[in-house]
């Protein structure tokens, strides 16, 4: 059993993994909170976001003042293991399977 002051030096979901889940679970918040949750760098979390934006993993709308993410679920997982599995199904695995975060909200409409 190992102890809660032992120092982690690796965890099983990648940084990139912790944004997604972040922004899945809570479709408004801010890349600051996202940024404290992972234990990463503001910065950081900005290039992570471009990153999954870019690969068509996330989208971003604008509403009002604040940015609004949708997760595409349907999206295939990167990895050469994961072929035929959707970012989806990681998703649901980790209990963040909000469906009204999805690309099928017709509340929100996409930037392009």
């Amino acid at each position: 059993m190992s102890s809660p002051q032992q120092t982690k030096s690796w965890t099983f979901l990648t940084n990139h993994a912790q944004v997604l889940l972040c922004l899945a679970e809570t479709h408004d918040i801010r890349l600051r909170d996202v940024a404290e949750r992972v234990g990463i760098t503001e910065r950081a979390t900005q290039r992570i976001l471009a990153d999954l934006v870019e690969a068509g993993y996330v989208k971003t709308i604008r509403v009002g003042r604040r940015n609004h993410y949708i997760v595409e679920h349907e999206h295939a997982m990167r990895h050469t293991a994961q072929i035929g599995h959707e970012v989806g199904a990681l998703l649901t695995a980790l209990g963040t399977d909000s469906l009204d975060n999805s690309s099928s909200d017709t509340r929100l409409k996409p930037n392009a």
